[in-house]
């Protein structure tokens, strides 16, 4: 990663992002509502909660104990496992979900539910992927593994030609990945780059938090199932990886579809690590929407399909985007730049492919 530190312009349409704020701040000042979370992430994120423990509590309490109605729930547990990520945890931990940043630290630490690390976490989606979005060599969201191909700076391999294939398996690898080397990896990455990664704790502690957290997880998820229920131990590993896979699927075609497309740019910094744009217009130009018609669809994504109004407002909780993205949208197009919107998930997901085979190639 280059060590250059990114400068973005000050002078390409910095208007736009002045205008959008003062209508944000107007939206919310005459609607006399909060900027964070209110009664419907609360609902949310206990219908995820419960989509996510209540099928381990039927296995481990003997309710369920048919291999196949055992599969069933570990199936469930899959999408409660990313619908807890991406309603609850996200919005936690862009410290969102409350008003009170006590409630946000707290329910920031799901992110241990579901076997991720939040330290770490924190730093490459809030820090890096947030405030270099597309950057290659700042933004790690595009820099996956050798298999893949997500920016066409990366080194072309004859393999890429067929990632639009074997992109999907790879995809359902995420949380896998999550909970057996990516965050060890990363803490000695960032420690070797002196990244503050906690105010209060060492290197050191980190690593010991993260070992024990693991271990927790591993005991909840994996150790007292195989200890408790009924039967051979190598369904229920089986079981255990393919709750991850939908998981990591879920996660990953969500995030990509909205950074990885044709519409999205990849702009490369100069040698004293100037990018030609504003913050806010970089935003525009390396995002993309989709399905902002989809009232359920959103809701269970926690809305995540409005991409480009939470990188534009990170600090603005989810459940506010659509009703700001006519406002994102109307600003965008007064300043002539662009406003990157699919009409619905499968397109977006077909273009996203189509990007995959042009990286690919």
């Amino acid at each position: 990663m280059t060590k250059n530190k990114i400068k973005f312009s000050s002078q390409n349409n910095p208007d736009f992002i002045i205008d959008l704020k003062e209508r944000v701040k107007d939206y919310f000042e005459e609607n006399n509502i909060s900027k964070y979370g209110n009664v419907s992430i609360v609902m949310k994120s206990i219908f995820m909660i419960s989509l996510y423990f209540i099928p381990y509590v039927l296995m481990l309490s003997g309710v369920i104990y048919s291999i196949p109605g055992i599969l069933i729930c570990w199936i469930i547990m899959g999408f409660g496992m990313a619908g807890v990520g991406m309603v609850l945890m996200h919005d936690a931990n862009h410290r969102t979900f409350s008003k009170k940043p006590g409630i946000n630290t707290l329910l920031s630490k799901s992110l241990f539910l579901l076997g991720g690390f939040p330290p770490t976490w924190q730093y490459q989606h809030n820090t890096l992927h947030h405030g270099f979005t597309n950057i290659d060599g700042h933004d790690e969201d595009i820099d996956p593994m050798i298999l893949l191909r997500f920016s066409p700076h990366k080194p072309l391999r004859k393999i890429h030609k067929f990632q639009h294939w074997y992109a999907w398996f790879l995809y359902g690898l995420l949380t896998l990945n999550w909970i057996t080397v990516k965050e060890f990896k990363q803490l000695i990455i960032y420690k070797k780059r002196n990244v503050s990664l906690s105010n209060t704790k060492k290197y050191n502690q980190l690593f010991v938090d993260l070992i024990l957290s693991k271990i927790l997880y591993y005991m909840i998820f994996l150790v007292i199932p195989l200890v408790v229920l009924p039967i051979a131990w190598y369904w229920i590993v089986l079981f255990f990886l393919a709750m991850h896979f939908i998981s990591g699927l879920i996660f990953s075609t969500i995030f990509q579809t909205a950074h990885v497309m044709p519409t999205s740019a990849y702009p490369l910094p100069d040698e004293n690590g100037n990018i030609e744009t504003d913050w806010a217009v970089h935003q525009l130009s390396t995002t993309t929407d989709y399905s902002p018609k989809s009232k359920i669809f959103s809701w269970l994504i926690g809305g995540l399909n409005y991409q480009v109004e939470h990188h534009l407002f990170p600090n603005i909780s989810h459940v506010h985007y659509k009703n700001i993205s006519c406002l994102v949208q109307t600003t965008a197009q007064k300043h002539n730049l662009p406003y990157n919107v699919q009409p619905n998930f499968f397109l977006a997901v077909r273009n996203h492919i189509k990007m995959l085979k042009i990286l690919g190639r």
